[in-house]
């Protein structure tokens, strides 16, 4: 990245950055606090780590103007660790986790983003849409009708400001005036501090109090391993959204490399591994952030908050943050999707569906990507596994010529379509239509091959492009022959 490109990341969106940041920040705390709470740490953990990697990934990441923090996704793979071992080794694990991405960002496997079909992406988006509006729904248990006039308050004037005014974002507009409101007119709602205790203390850094032995090792490395495949999972697909949001294109290895950095540092400030947030990201798109200072002023506001306005922040209403949130679902939510699914193939459709079904019912981003990407390659595999036969008999001779990918799956019942006890005396089997991929595919040739030639006709097989003969020299010197 050429200097001018990296300061222009920076300061070229400052006015919106800024006020973007501070939206976030708001949005961070109760995010953070629950994130905690279902790890089993203290609501302290998350905080820490969503200030310390939103600081550390707008210096590191390659995705300018995306949130990472503490995030549900990673809370739910600590919890039997934490429950099994401890604050100390969900802090160890954090580090490792780190180590892991940065491995893999050097590896460059970013690159097989693309292999993450379009249906899967948006079965992700679906679905992360439907959990961040269920998420909201806690908030409502046991609560008055003022909640839900709160809310309704929220969501008109983040929708209806805009029209008044687009200079200060309207998220942000909305918390301040209903959390005034609330503090006024003393409602008795829940707020941010009924989440859990907060410290008003800054982080300190540390080095986790474990024993530094194999057995350790052994124990925070299947979690690790996990933490790092499923925050990189979702940080990536999370630059994607972005990407296509802002039009701008974004350094995925990059991203992998800075997500891990982030890990390692929070890990020495007792803080959780987190990853993108999508829906803190979205905020920030739709409040005008665009650049890494927008990340590094949600970070810093957010310590500010609980430092210095701490006896401030518990008392933000959840009713202001839950209309945040539902107006992040609702723009989350791909409603093409819903309007052009009888238009797309049924299997993209199929795929959609089971990505959000899956991601749903486990709350496991990863889980469900990698159940969408499996259905995928099936029908991908079922279609081009179709082959074609065509015969062309002549009075001594006949020639098949075979149309279609041969390979595993499209072998079996190729062999099904000769007639092997034909009365003519020359075989020529034509592959100038197809392609021969793997060693299944060359033996059912041979195969064929063998055939007709223990039923007394000469074979001869043409049309092999230059692939198709090297790889049928180097497995079948046989066939090669014929």
């Amino acid at each position: 990245m050429s200097q001018s490109t990296y300061r222009e990341s920076w300061f070229g969106n400052t006015k919106g950055d800024l006020l973007s940041g501070l939206v976030v920040a708001l949005a961070l705390i109760p995010e953070a606090i629950a994130f905690s709470i279902i790890a089993g740490v203290d609501p302290m953990v998350g905080l820490y780590a969503s200030f310390t990697i939103a600081v550390t990934i707008s210096f590191v990441g390659g995705r300018p103007g995306m949130i990472s923090a503490a995030t549900g996704a990673m809370a739910l793979v600590f919890i039997d660790l934490v429950a099994n071992h401890g604050l100390q080794y969900l802090l160890a694990a954090s580090i490792l986790t780190g180590i892991i991405q940065v491995i893999f960002g050097l590896l460059k496997l970013a690159r097989y983003m693309k292999f993450i079909p379009r249906s899967v992406m948006v079965g992700f988006v679906n679905a992360l849409a439907i959990l961040i509006f269920t998420s909201q729904l806690e908030h409502f248990v046991d609560e008055t009708w003022v909640m839900y006039v709160l809310v309704v308050v929220t969501l008109a004037l983040i929708y209806l400001f805009p029209y008044v005014t687009k200079a200060v974002p309207s998220t942000l507009v909305a918390i301040v005036l209903v959390t005034f409101v609330t503090i006024m007119m003393n409602f008795d709602i829940r707020a941010v501090g009924d989440m859990g205790t907060i410290s008003q203390t800054l982080p300190i850094f540390l080095i986790p109090n474990i024993p530094l032995t194999l057995e350790t090792l052994m124990i925070i490395f299947p979690y690790a391993v996990a933490l790092a495949i499923v925050g990189l999972l979702e940080s990536l697909l999370t630059a994607s959204i972005v990407d296509d949001s802002t039009e701008t294109s974004s350094d995925k290895n990059r991203e992998s490399r800075g997500q891990g950095i982030a890990n390692i540092i929070t890990g020495f400030f007792g803080g959780m591994a987190g990853c993108a947030m999508i829906g803190q990201s979205i905020i920030n798109i739709k409040s005008g952030g665009r650049g890494r200072l927008s990340s590094l002023v949600a970070g810093v506001f957010l310590m500010f908050l609980i430092v210095v306005l701490g006896d401030i922040v518990v008392q933000i209403p959840m009713a202001a943050l839950a209309g945040v949130m539902i107006m992040v679902a609702v723009s989350t939510f791909d409603w093409n999707s819903i309007r052009t699914i009888h238009l797309v193939p049924r299997t993209d459709a199929a795929v959609m569906v089971i990505t959000v079904l899956t991601v749903v019912l486990t709350h496991n981003l990863a889980i469900g990507v990698f159940a969408g990407i499996i259905l995928s390659s099936v029908f991908f595999v079922s279609k081009i596994s179709r082959v074609r036969v065509e015969e062309e008999r002549k009075e001594d001779s006949i020639r098949y010529s075979i149309y279609g990918e041969l390979f595993f799956a499209s072998v079996t019942e190729l062999l099904d379509q000769f007639q092997y006890d034909v009365d003519v005396e020359e075989v020529e089997i034509n592959l100038s239509g197809s392609h021969i991929w793997d060693d299944s595919a060359v033996a059912a040739v041979d195969k064929i091959v063998s055939k007709f030639e223990s039923n007394g006709k000469k074979v001869n097989v043409t049309g092999l492009n230059e692939d198709s003969t090297e790889l049928v020299e180097k497995l079948a010197n046989k066939l090669g022959s014929h």
